[in-house]
């Protein structure tokens, strides 16, 4: 049976992103049967650039991903929905029967400094999450 992950952020434009990645990624690399998505409760319209460089690092292209809203998704279809900021647990839509989790971590877009600086807190952030991410993947 295959399970459907939704990572539900506001913007989709880098946890949730980055988030999809892992999931697909770690989804084939551990041979399980998962379908992953993510959506924002107010798509950003865009997927961050640094996102899509701290990924890179990891070898996963993010690069043609698209922001997406929660209508862009089977929403009803999700065994997991995983918010990934405090707005989007708020804005979130209950999805019946689905299991809920909370992973709540900074928005690395709010970032400031140079943009070796901002790199840094994405890198803290996406590593943050890889851990997450292969861990739920692994216990299927």
């Amino acid at each position: 049976m295959t399970i459907k992950i939704g990572f539900i952020c506001t913007g989709n434009s880098a946890r949730s992103q980055m988030a999809e990645g892992f999931g697909k990624y770690y989804a084939e690399k551990l041979g399980k049967d998962v379908e992953v998505y993510s959506a924002g409760s107010n798509p950003s319209g865009y997927v961050h650039p640094l996102a899509i460089k701290a990924m890179a690092e990891k070898e996963i292209d993010i690069s043609n991903n698209k922001s997406k809203s929660l209508d862009d998704i089977p929403l009803n279809e999700l065994d997991y929905v995983i918010t990934l900021c405090g707005d989007a647990a708020e804005t979130c839509p209950v999805i019946p029967c689905a299991n809920t989790q909370h992973w709540g971590l900074p928005d690395p877009a709010r970032a400031e400094g140079t943009e070796e600086e901002k790199l840094q807190v994405f890198r803290q952030i996406r590593d943050k999450i890889e851990e997450r991410v292969k861990n739920l993947i692994e216990g299927f």
